[in-house]
């Protein structure tokens, strides 16, 4: 990394996120990268590990493959965070930048999350697309044997601003490993912040089914 380059600058020019979760055996391992004009993955600008099992839910997020370079944190709340608020922190004194916090009465059916400003304030929603492939996948995880094989039925979210309008989307991509696309080019004026937008994609798929 060039000295004075700062990771977090290019973060917030970016309209597309692309995730890719990698194998790990002891960890959640993704790598998130801007995206080309193919749609494919450009360059790398942010690796991500969570460590399993841990009390208080806590995934690290670096701007170098080595793991030296600290860049964001998304951290539980609170030791066994039931409402699912979890916390956008920089590295540095641990300042929080924004939240996301699932819905959990409204993600009966279909997930429902919503992002938060510093002060608390909700600032987007992500709810499933649909409203088949959501009880669809709900009734595949239920089934015994079957629920533990690769689901690879769309995984898609809608994300609006408080007014109503679109902003965004999130859509998994057909792979045996979680990857992921989310696209904000509904919000030109950059209404979101895009180091919790990035630090969202990772947890849409680490923290759905807490």
């Amino acid at each position: 990394m060039q000295p004075g380059y700062d990771p977090l600058a290019r973060v917030a020019t970016l309209d597309r996120f692309f995730v890719q979760q990698q194998f790990a055996p002891i960890a959640n391992i993704y790598r998130i990268s801007a995206v080309g004009p193919d749609g494919n993955p450009a360059e790398p600008v942010a690796y991500v590990r969570q460590k399993r099992m841990k009390i208080r839910e806590q995934i690290d997020f670096y701007a170098d493959e080595s793991q030296s370079v600290p860049l964001l944190r998304l951290r539980a709340r609170k030791v066994f965070e039931f409402r699912g608020m979890t916390d956008v922190l920089l590295p540095n004194g641990g300042q929080v930048i924004g939240s996301v916090k699932k819905n959990f009465a409204m993600s009966l059916l279909r997930s429902s999350w919503s992002v938060l400003d510093p002060a608390g304030r909700e600032v987007a929603t992500a709810r499933e697309k649909s409203m088949f492939f959501a009880v669809l996948r709900r009734v595949w995880a239920l089934i015994p044997f079957v629920g533990d094989i690769p689901y690879f039925i769309p995984f898609h979210f809608d994300i609006h601003g408080p007014d109503g309008r679109l902003l965004g989307t999130y859509v998994r991509r057909w792979a045996l490993r979680d990857r992921y696309l989310m696209d904000l080019s509904g919000d030109p004026q950059r209404w979101l912040d895009r180091r919790v937008m990035m630090a969202f994609t990772v947890a849409l798929d680490a923290l759905q089914d807490r």
